[in-house]
């Protein structure tokens, strides 16, 4: 067409044709803006009906930590975090979207936005990255990282929810179509005119608001796939009846109940009391037994579901033990009380809430059936615990047990918590305390040494009170040479808790010197 030498009616011709060429190029340019500016509306459209669906989705959240706060507030607080994360950046995003309108007396005029001046300007003035766009990228990827942990951090939600965020998000460099790497901002952003970047950015809105309605509804079904999994039931056994005869056949059922930590009743009556003690969504009951026989337990459950109240049936029953003809005494320590201790003794009678028990040296100590022994001075060698109580149903029981009594075992001395026989430096011995234990003794008993006697080969006896040695025995020990023997005799001894009893004689100790 511009080739070769033309008449000027021909170049008329070819002058027309460029300007018609250009008329269509310019018209169909418009189209396209136009209909960019129809899909950017239509995001906006449903970017609020995904806004009034998900704070509909938080009211409905809100209304279910009221009824159950223990199962629904920590997915609350999570739902906030993610709720939070889109809002701030939805605001950011509509930020931008601003100032690049800002010069627009009509922003829904998207013919005119036919230039990407004014967003090159503020991403990639002068061809490089601004401080703009790296904070966009910062934006997109505190979202990104934000909702993608918080959702990780839900063992009930499935982790290819939080891969579906990391993907829809991702600002790693992405390849054009001659396969070359390039900037995922410049590859978005750069060049583009404005109502295509506006549309892209709408589009980004659009993507949060599906996430964060996608994140949501997949941490309440995660929720309700917890609570509906096998691990959270348990095998119970109903008999049918409580309590079955020597020689009857057991009968029964085994039942799965859905056990719920979380789960606390709006109110819960048995027998006509209200029981208010819940721990890990278990009622714990507490009344008196009553009499011996079959006793019903009946009431209510009711649990608060939207504005209703749903009440659930309590029909039991169980067995009071009949009339026991024996009481049941033990020692907490061993099958024996001994003198000079306080002997801990557990005595009831089974049926009987409270008895009455009666020996030498007993006394009550706590808590119920909790006695205390001392026998000290009783000359005897057994002792006769006598019990008695009543029955709810006034009947009287009684029983009497023997116990034999033991004096507390011979001690033996000790050289720095060591006895028998030992090697010892001579400086060691100088600075070690001289004691007395009761090996293998069921009692933890603390002696305390009133003085023994020191005697070094070759020296005289030196005589000691306490338990440490004296400046005599000192001097008579620095006397003794090496490979001598010094032995700790006639130790003297007492319990800490009672001075007055007395102890059996006090094995020795012999110390070789090894220098």
């Amino acid at each position: 067409m511009a080739g070769g030498k033309l008449s000027p009616r021909q170049k008329m011709i070819n002058l027309m044709y460029l300007v018609f060429i250009a008329m269509m190029a310019l018209n169909m340019s418009k189209e396209v803006l136009s209909a960019f500016g129809l899909m950017n509306e239509k995001l906006t459209s449903s970017n609020s009906i995904a806004t009034e669906r998900n704070t509909a989705f938080m009211t409905g959240l809100a209304g279910k930590v009221s009824e159950q706060p223990e199962k629904y507030a920590p997915l609350k607080e999570k739902a906030d975090q993610i709720s939070a994360l889109s809002n701030e950046f939805n605001e950011y995003v509509e930020k931008i979207k601003t100032d690049i309108l800002s010069d627009k007396d009509d922003p829904t005029d998207y013919e005119t936005m036919d230039q990407s001046t004014v967003l090159d300007e503020k991403f990639f003035k002068g061809g490089k990255i601004t401080s703009a766009a790296e904070e966009f990228m910062s934006k997109v990827a505190t979202y990104r990282d934000g909702v993608s942990s918080a959702i990780r951090s839900v063992k009930e939600v499935e982790p290819t929810v939080a891969d579906d965020v990391d993907k829809t998000f991702a600002t790693s460099d992405v390849e054009n179509r001659d396969k070359v790497k390039v900037n995922w901002l410049k590859y978005n952003f750069e060049g583009f005119p404005l109502v295509a970047s506006l549309t892209k950015l709408t589009q980004m809105q659009a993507d949060v608001k599906t996430t964060e309605s996608k994140v949501l509804s997949a941490l309440l079904a995660g929720q309700q796939a917890s609570e509906l999994s096998f691990s959270n039931y348990e095998a119970i056994v109903v008999p049918d009846k409580t309590a079955f005869f020597s020689g009857e056949k057991f009968t029964g059922k085994i039942v799965l109940g859905r056990f719920d930590a979380t789960l606390k009743p709006t109110s819960v009556t048995v027998n006509g009391n209200e029981q208010t003690k819940v721990e890990n969504g278990q009622i714990m009951l507490e009344f008196p037994a009553g009499n011996v026989g079959e006793r019903e337990i009946k009431g209510e459950l009711q649990f608060k579901e939207g504005d209703s109240i749903i009440p659930i049936k309590i029909e039991s029953s169980y067995a009071v033990i009949p009339k026991p003809n024996s009481a049941v005494i033990s020692a907490d320590k061993m099958n024996v009380v001994y003198r000079g201790v306080q002997n801990p003794m557990t005595i009831s009678i089974p049926g009987v809430p409270s008895v009455n028990a009666t020996a030498p040296g007993l006394r009550k100590a706590g808590g119920a059936g909790k006695y205390m022994m001392n026998v000290t001075t009783v000359k005897a060698r057994e002792v006769a615990i006598k019990v008695s109580g009543k029955l709810p149903n006034g009947t009287s029981v009684s029983d009497s047990k023997k116990f034999r009594i033991k004096d507390i075992p011979r001690p033996v001395g000790t050289v720095r918590g060591e006895d028998g026989s030992i090697k010892m430096s001579k400086s060691g011995l100088d600075k070690s305390s001289i004691g007395a234990i009761l090996p293998d003794f069921d009692f933890d008993i603390k002696l305390k040494v009133t003085n023994f006697k020191f005697k070094v080969e070759g020296q005289p006896t030196v005589s000691v009170s306490g338990g440490r040695l004296n400046s005599r025995a000192k001097g008579v020990l620095r006397k003794a040479k090496r490979g001598s023997s010094v032995q700790i005799i006639d130790i003297k001894a007492q319990l800490t808790t009672n001075s007055s009893y007395k102890l059996k004689k006090i094995s020795p100790v012999i110390v070789e010197l090894t220098n």
